[in-house]
C-alpha cells in the first residue's frame, strides 16, 4: 500500500504504543497522543508524538482509539462516532460497544437479545441487595464490579463457597473500603470449565474471516494464584469461524454492523460439555493481546489496520501455528506504590544482552539516546512474545527471548501456554468446539 498517515489515540492511559510503533517502523507516518499526564513520557523516543490530537483529525488517513475511555469517563466510541459521520476512517467503537464492558447487565441483554446462552447473572446497585441474594440462593459466584472501578483488577473475586459465605464477606469488606467509588456490581453464577476468549476484528460491515482464541492469565503468579493483574500473559491461536465463533460473536454481526463498529472485540467464555457461557466483552485491543497478535499477523500490520478501518475487506497473512505473550514487569506492579516505583523502577535500563529485538514490544517504555527505559508509573515496561508450530515450541521461544533481557527486580510468570499443552486443548477438540 502507498503511505499513510496514522493518528494514534490514548484518551487515557497510554496502551497503544507498541501498535504504532509497529506502523511507524513499517514507513507509515505516524503520531501519538496521550491524555493521562503520569504516562506522557511512554512512546517518546519510538514514535512521533503530538499534543492536539484534535488538531491533526485532518491530516490523518486512518484514526485509532486505544479503549473505551476519556478520563475517568467513558467515551471514546461517541468521539469515533463524530469522527466518522464526518467522513474520517477510525478504528474505535460506539457508544453502545463501549457500554458492553461499562455495563455488565447491558452487555448480557444485548448477548440475550441475539440468541447467545448466557449465564446466571444479576446487577445490584446496593450491596446489602446482593447479600441477600446470595444467602436466599447459596452457591459459588463471580463478583465484578461496575463503572470506572472495574479497571482496578484486584477487585475481581472468585468464589469457592458452595454456600456463598465467602462472597458475602468480600461484598461486606467491599462495602466499607469502595462502597464510595463502586456504582454497582454484577454476581455471576460460578461455572466451571475451559476459559477461552472468542475475538474477531470488525470493519463495519462483518467480521474478518480469521478468528482469534485466546486464554487469558489473569493472575500475578505461576499456578494461577495471587492478586488479579489485568493480565500477565496471552496463549492464542487464529481458526475459522468454528462452533466457538458461531454460537457467540457469530450471532452479533448484524448488531455489530448495525453499530458500525470497527476494531477488535472479544467475549470471554467459560466452556465445558455442556455449553459455552460468555462472561465479558473487551470491545477494543486487549493488553498485551494486541501485542501478539500484532507478532502473528505476517503481512503488514498497516494495511491491516488500514483496511479495517476503511471497510475493505482486510485479508492478513497469519501465523499458522500458536502464539504467546508474557507480560514482564517491574514493582510495585500490580499495586500503587510511588516510593517503591521510585526506588526500584522509575527510568530503569531495559538491558538486552545480544541486538536481537524480535519479539520484544513495548508498553511502558520510552527510548533516550537508544537505550530502553521504563516509563509511566504502572512497571510494566515490555511484552515479549513467542510463536511456534506448538504451544510448546512458541513457549521456548518467548522465554528464550526473556532470558536475553537484563531488568533489575524484573518478575513474570514462567507458565504462560502451560494450561493449553496441559489439557484445555484436547477437553475443547473433544467436546466438538474447535472443528476439524
Amino acid at each position: 500500500m502507498d503511505t499513510a498517515n496514522f493518528l494514534f489515540v490514548s484518551a487515557d492511559a497510554a496502551l497503544i504504543a507498541d501498535l504504532a510503533w509497529q506502523v511507524h517502523r513499517e514507513g507509515h507516518a505516524v503520531k501519538y497522543y496521550v491524555e493521562a499526564e503520569s504516562d506522557r513520557e511512554i512512546g517518546d523516543g519510538f514514535v512521533p508524538k503530538t499534543d492536539d490530537w484534535r488538531a491533526e483529525v485532518d491530516w490523518a488517513d486512518v484514526i485509532v482509539f486505544d479503549d473505551i475511555w476519556v478520563g475517568s469517563e467513558v467515551g471514546t466510541g461517541a468521539l469515533a462516532r463524530e469522527l466518522r459521520e464526518a467522513g474520517k476512517a477510525v478504528v474505535g467503537g460506539t457508544p453502545n460497544t463501549d457500554r458492553l464492558e461499562e455495563d455488565r447487565g447491558y452487555a448480557m441483554e444485548v448477548l440475550e437479545e441475539n440468541g447467545v446462552n448466557t449465564v446466571e447473572h444479576h446487577v445490584f446497585r446496593e450491596f446489602d441487595a446482593g447479600i441477600q441474594h446470595v444467602r436466599e440462593n447459596p452457591a459459588p459466584y463471580v463478583i465484578k464490579p461496575l463503572g470506572e472501578v472495574q479497571n482496578v483488577k484486584r477487585l475481581l473475586y472468585v468464589g469457592d463457597e458452595d454456600d456463598g459465605s465467602d462472597v458475602v464477606d468480600v461484598l461486606s469488606a467491599y462495602e466499607k473500603a469502595w462502597g464510595h467509588r463502586m456504582k454497582g456490581f454484577q454476581l455471576q453464577r460460578k461455572v466451571e470449565g475451559v476459559e477461552v476468549a472468542v475475538c474477531g476484528f470488525f470493519d463495519g460491515d462483518e467480521f474478518v474471516d480469521r478468528v482469534n482464541f485466546n486464554f487469558e492469565h489473569k493472575k500475578l503468579f505461576p499456578g494461577n494464584i495471587g492478586p488479579s493483574t489485568g493480565e500477565m500473559g496471552t496463549s492464542m491461536f487464529w481458526a475459522g469461524r468454528n462452533r466457538l465463533f458461531r454460537e457467540t460473536l457469530g450471532k452479533l454481526e448484524g448488531w455489530l454492523a448495525d453499530e458500525g463498529y470497527v476494531g477488535s472485540i472479544d467475549v470471554n467464555c467459560i466452556v465445558n460439555e455442556t455449553g459455552i457461557y460468555p462472561l465479558e466483552f473487551t470491545p477494543r485491543f486487549g493488553y498485551p493481546t494486541i501485542a501478539l497478535q500484532e507478532e502473528s499477523i505476517e503481512s503488514s500490520t498497516a494495511e491491516f489496520f488500514y483496511d479495517l478501518a476503511h471497510g475493505n475487506a482486510p485479508e492478513p497473512e497469519l501465523h499458522g501455528g500458536y502464539q504467546i505473550a508474557v507480560r514482564v514487569v517491574l514493582p510495585p506492579f500490580p499495586f500503587d506504590d510511588e516510593e517503591t516505583y521510585d526506588e526500584n523502577s522509575r527510568n530503569a535500563a531495559v538491558v538486552f544482552e545480544t541486538a536481537e529485538r524480535d519479539g520484544v514490544h513495548l508498553e511502558d517504555a520510552k527510548q533516550v539516546d537508544g537505550q530502553w527505559r521504563v516509563a509511566g508509573e504502572s512497571g510494566m515496561p515490555i511484552v515479549v512474545t513467542g510463536k511456534g508450530e506448538t504451544m510448546g515450541a512458541a513457549r521456548e521461544q518467548a522465554y528464550d527471548r526473556i532470558d536475553r533481557i537484563v531488568m533489575p527486580n524484573m518478575y513474570y510468570r514462567d507458565d504462560i501456554g502451560e494450561r493449553w499443552v496441559d489439557g484445555d486443548g484436547d477437553r475443547l477438540q473433544a467436546w466438538g468446539y474447535l472443528g476439524p
